[in-house]
């Protein structure tokens, strides 16, 4: 039964004490003010910020909120109290030059942060007293379409890295003692991408109806400004959707390359690479890169289409330059080629040792054209695919190592067979050589009789990459087995005879000449010679 005048006044504040309100109670929950008296509630809050930077903005924003609300009620009732256009002039400087006010006690009055400590911290207020400064010039000119220009400007930006911040902040990865589980990427991605499209769109929805522009009329209209907008505000769609797919196809492949770099890690904390992901690491970043070019091209064309350009002629014209391009530079495109099969056949992953022709090295990264190989003295090769050739690869399953091991012509074989397999065993289960041997070491036979000794035949399989000081530690070992038993590890000498002298000395003494020593250093020479050929 309430007067219409009375019921109007009364429902335009109310909604603006409800939209005060609901300001409030989300700072809120945003902020966790220290009033609340919630535990680790820096922990809890949406937003990385200090509990002085929260409590700072809990109590202005919803003030400034109370403010700005209280003052549209008033200037919607205004027109229906007979107030005229001049009266409304002066009470909108006025209402302006309060809310100016407010704004800049707030920013003046902020705590500072590690983040804007000193001169950061001076700048930043004095940034923001000049924007808000410009905002209020602008609107008591009545430039109402560089005013939401210049709002827009500012508070999109911040909007999104405050977003950002948040979103990363809310959704960091989880542990035992927070009882938080850990997010994937790709969620995290995805509402990242999401709130930031749906604050651009907003924004640019605001600024069209600021500007009085008609969606609906925009698409029936063939003036040259509307043609213009319109192809804008493509754009940004397109470039939105865009981004949108490559942060969520971004995300999956880091997804990939982080999951478990090591699959396997035994007791002794052994660490075996898992073929599949050493193969995940080799391919996804290639993947990753000619994803990225495929999304980057189709944006432009789409872009280019939206705004009115016909792309079927640049498609064309860009089909003859590849042909031009691929007859010119047959080089790049056979090392592109031999790439790809290189990496169909699974030649080799990232992290592997590898060597062709005259190069070698351990796989550190390749792009489309090229490998690098990391040497292991250190030089860094870059290999063109077209020149690898073929390949060698010597980081897959397992290795055998065979070697010989010269004995007396007096040794008890079968004796000396026990002594290398007992060492052997007892390498095998060493904590250093256990999780890389596949087999001991064990003695395969007699592999001739040498010069010197018998030549004894050795062999190992073990895990590539692993078991590098094993060799040295079973020669020191056999070494003193054999010195304990009496086994002689002969070595080449040379035995010179005593002339013969005319008076019966059987014995003579030999005078060393320096023919003598060439003779003895080149005997040397030709039996090493002799035993390398005999080992390869």
């Amino acid at each position: 039964d309430w007067p219409m005048l009375i019921r109007e006044i009364v429902l335009t504040f109310l909604m603006a004490a409800v939209a005060t309100a609901a300001v409030r109670m989300y700072l809120a929950a945003l902020l966790v003010p220290s009033f609340m008296q919630v535990e680790n509630a820096v922990e809890v809050r949406a937003l990385p910020v200090t509990n002085e930077t929260a409590d700072h903005w809990f109590y202005w924003v919803p003030k400034i909120s109370g403010v700005c609300a209280f003052f549209g009620a008033a200037f919607i009732l205004l027109p229906g109290l007979g107030i005229d256009q001049d009266g409304m002039l002066v009470l909108s400087v006025s209402a302006d030059f309060v809310l100016l006010l407010l704004f800049l006690i707030a920013v003046w009055r902020r705590p500072r942060t590690q983040r804007n400590d000193g001169h950061g911290h001076t700048a930043a207020t004095w940034f923001l007293t000049a924007y808000f400064v410009v905002l209020f010039l602008l609107r008591i000119a009545g430039l109402p379409i560089l005013f939401w220009f210049t709002f827009a400007a500012f508070f999109l930006p911040f909007a999104i890295v405050l977003t950002q911040r948040g979103v990363n902040f809310v959704l960091r990865p989880g542990s035992e003692d927070a009882g938080r589980p850990t997010i994937p990427a790709v969620t995290i991605a995805v509402i990242d991408r999401a709130v930031r499209m749906i604050l651009i769109l907003a924004a640019a929805y605001l600024l069209a109806r600021a500007w009085g522009l008609d969606m609906q009329s925009m698409q029936d209209s063939n003036k040259t400004t509307t043609l213009i907008l319109r192809g804008l505000i493509n754009v940004i769609v397109i470039a939105l959707a865009a981004d949108f797919g490559w942060s969520i196809i971004k995300a999956l492949i880091e997804r990939k390359l982080g999951i478990e770099a090591h699959a396997v890690i035994s007791d002794e904390e052994m660490p075996v690479v898992d073929p599949q992901q050493a193969r995940l690491r080799t391919l996804l970043p290639i993947i990753q890169n000619i994803l990225l070019a495929v999304i980057v091209v189709m944006a432009v064309l789409m872009m280019l289409a939206s705004v009115g350009i016909q792309i079927g002629p640049l498609i064309a014209g860009a089909g003859v330059v590849g042909v031009a391009v691929g007859f010119g530079a047959q080089t790049l495109v056979k090392d592109v080629i031999s790439g790809v099969f290189y990496l169909l056949d699974d030649a080799f992953r990232v992290g592997e040792y590898i060597s062709s022709g005259s190069y070698r090295g351990t796989v550190e990264s390749f792009s489309l054209r090229s490998v690098k190989l990391r040497h292991h003295r250190g030089p860094l090769f870059t290999i063109p695919f077209g020149e690898l050739g073929a390949v060698q690869n010597q980081s897959r399953d397992w290795v055998t190592d065979k070697f010989n091991i010269t004995v007396g012509y007096d040794t008890d074989i079968e004796f000396a067979r026990k002594l290398i397999k007992r060492i052997g065993l007892e390498l095998a289960e060493d904590p250093e050589f256990k999780n890389w041997v596949i087999e001991p070491i064990k003695m395969q036979g007699v592999q001739e009789f040498g010069e010197y000794g018998i030549v004894l035949r050795v062999k190992v399989t073990t895990r590539p990459g692993g078991a590098f000081a094993m060799k040295g530690r079973f020669f020191l070992r056999l070494r003193q087995a054999f010195k304990e038993q009496g086994i002689e590890l002969p070595f080449p000498t040379v035995h010179v005879e005593g002339l013969q002298s005319p008076h019966g000395a059987e014995n003579a003494p030999v005078e060393i000449t320096p023919e003598l020593k060439l003779a003895v250093a080149q005997s040397h020479i030709n039996r090493r010679r002799k035993k390398a050929s005999t080992m390869e």
